[in-house]
């Protein structure tokens, strides 16, 4: 795409992003055809919508990082987003489903950056990013199916609008996490009250610190590292789960402070 379609492809899919209807498959000249071509489209998608109200990007989500979401959403690798101030809520936040048109949410570990992740020293691995992680936290990404039909969508279109994320809940983050085996932990995802899902760590390309080798490496290629006090989604254990009505979303990891959300 040339750099004229790139501006177009972002406008088509930010004004679906700001606005109140559903977004339509895009015209055949405005669907990146590779996910080279849907990261630019997403860093455009991204300046307009941090112009128009969402406020800059403070953190980074990795999609598909699990068996589980790659048979469900039929991809067979990670994708990046991003995600903005204005999107990132506390513990116990209450929300209402009027702000979204079909919102979800999945059961993640996240992680607070504490140095750049600049990538001077080539590739990360998941022993050299351990040394950049200040904090641990379980976090519920939301995620909104605010397509007309995201199957007909192809893989570079969805990277473009940053894979479905609409905001995250965060929980208490834990500094003295040194001990804590995240391949290892489990997360369990109820919905008012009842177990609904169960995850381990292990599920997220075999270790969550190789997904954040992944997204590490990916935007240090791309010319935008992820920089030190912003944050990274490390992708969900467990499959999403749509929400039909108010309810009471909880998460829990062992080892870590469970996290919640109230839809009304």
């Amino acid at each position: 795409m040339d750099e004229d379609k790139i501006d177009l492809a972002a406008h088509f899919i930010a004004r679906g992003r700001l606005g109140p209807s559903l977004i339509p498959q895009p015209p055949d000249d405005l669907i990146p055809k590779n996910v080279f071509e849907g990261y630019a489209v997403q860093a455009e998608v991204n300046r307009v919508l941090r112009i128009a109200k969402l406020g800059p990007v403070v953190g980074h989500k990795i999609g598909c990082t699990t068996n589980v979401m790659q048979n469900f959403l039929e991809i067979d690798h990670p994708c990046a987003g991003e995600i903005f101030d204005s999107t990132v809520y506390s513990n116990e936040t209450e929300l209402s489903l009027s702000k979204f048109s079909n919102v979800g949410v999945e059961c993640e570990i996240a992680v607070r950056i504490g140095s750049d992740m600049l990538g001077l020293k080539g590739q990360f691995t998941p022993e050299s990013v351990r040394r950049s992680v200040n904090a641990i936290m379980a976090g519920i990404e939301l995620v909104d199916d605010r397509y007309e039909d995201y199957k007909q969508l192809n893989a570079p279109t969805l990277i473009a609008d940053n894979f479905f994320n609409v905001g995250v809940v965060l929980g208490e983050e834990l500094k003295n996490w040194q001990n804590l085996n995240l391949q290892s932990i489990s997360g369990i995802l109820k919905l008012d009250g009842i177990e609904i899902s169960k995850g381990h760590g292990a599920d997220i390309l075999g270790n969550p610190f190789e997904a954040l080798a992944w997204i590490a490496s990916h935007r240090a290629k791309l010319g935008v590292p992820i920089l030190a006090g912003s944050f990274v989604m490390l992708g969900s254990v467990v499959q999403t789960i749509f929400i039909e009505k108010p309810c009471r979303i909880d998460i829990e990891f062992n080892g870590l402070a469970p996290v919640g959300v109230i839809f009304t």
